[in-house]
């Protein structure tokens, strides 16, 4: 067993849980609160689709958005010199997309769960929607917030297809779960079970505490 291909599942990790961290509260937060009702439904159903979308319809279509024969491609080539396709940029674009949902649903859960009262008081202090998110909101369902990065992370360890397609198996692009796949095809049984276990260590370990910290949000409400 090497350690290579779980450092690259880290990497992809910290930059999956830094990008969405960072556009994942306001998306959320938009979602639950815009009056635009309708288009927020659209908006929110189109970016819960990757939850039931095969990685594989996933992982075509953005080969397909960001090849390096369409145009998004070869303006990322052009202005940075990195190809989407078989590079770990593409996999951490596929990561995001991948992702993003499991992101979303616990924030967006949380936003709509505060009680109204706190909402009416933050308008007559007159709070800005940044001070109210940043001091207010985001305290109230931090509980909501610490699992929907633990979702983000189990996710992005146990990606396969979107990684595959988009990495192509490359050394730069195999995380740890791809590396298990490969060491089966060689017959490697013993690397194969050590790689697994060490995911399934880590993984159960995220469910232990997202399921942890539920229960005792609920005994506080309840």
């Amino acid at each position: 067993m090497e350690f290579a291909p779980f450092f690259v599942t880290l990497k992809l990790i910290v930059g999956t849980v830094g990008i969405l961290g960072i556009i994942g509260v306001p998306i959320a937060y938009w979602v639950a609160f815009t009056k635009w009702k309708k288009l927020s439904l659209f908006v929110e159903a189109l970016l819960m689709m990757p939850i039931v979308l095969p990685p594989t319809v996933l992982g075509f279509y953005i080969i397909v958005l960001l090849g390096p024969k369409t145009s998004v491609g070869s303006a990322v080539k052009n202005l940075v010199g990195v190809d989407i396709l078989f590079s770990f940029t593409g996999i951490l674009v596929g990561s995001v997309v991948f992702c993003l949902p499991f992101m979303l649903s616990p924030l967006v859960a949380g936003f709509r769960n505060i009680r109204s009262q706190y909402l009416d008081v933050l308008k007559i202090l007159g709070k800005s929607k940044m001070d109210a998110l940043v001091n207010v909101l985001l305290p109230l369902i931090k509980v909501n917030l610490v699992s929907a990065l633990l979702l983000t992370i189990a996710h992005c360890i146990g990606e396969f297809g979107v990684v595959l397609m988009i990495g192509g198996g490359v050394t730069s692009t195999t995380v740890a779960s791809i590396a298990i796949y490969e060491e089966l095809m060689k017959l490697n049984y013993e690397a194969a079970h050590w790689y697994a276990l060490v995911l399934l260590g880590i993984s159960f370990t995220l469910i232990f505490v997202i399921t942890l910290l539920s229960r005792k949000h609920h005994h506080r409400l309840a």
